[in-house]
């Protein structure tokens, strides 16, 4: 199959998945480890609002925030951001 059928099939919302060679699939980075983070009062209502908002929960809202951010990090050897700490 084509790409161009795959992908119009897929957006048209068809089950795809007996296209595909699922004998090699693997989820990549599912390890996970928990951390305790203290936030002020303040940020965690202004997360509860922001999660309300978009129907999800504060932790999703936390993880997909932190990867935004990760990604812009990655791409970008040093942050502006870094230069106005101070120590």
């Amino acid at each position: 199959m084509k790409a161009k059928t795959f992908d119009n099939q897929f957006d048209a919302g068809a089950d795809v998945t007996a296209s595909l060679d699922l004998s090699k699939a693997k989820r990549a980075l599912l390890n996970q480890r928990r951390v305790n983070v203290d936030f002020p009062t303040w940020m965690i209502d202004s997360l509860d609002r922001e999660a309300a908002k978009l129907g999800v929960t504060r932790q999703s809202i936390i993880k997909v925030w932190l990867a935004e951010r990760l990604e812009i990090s990655a791409s970008n050897p040093v942050p502006n951001w870094t230069r106005q700490i101070v120590v």
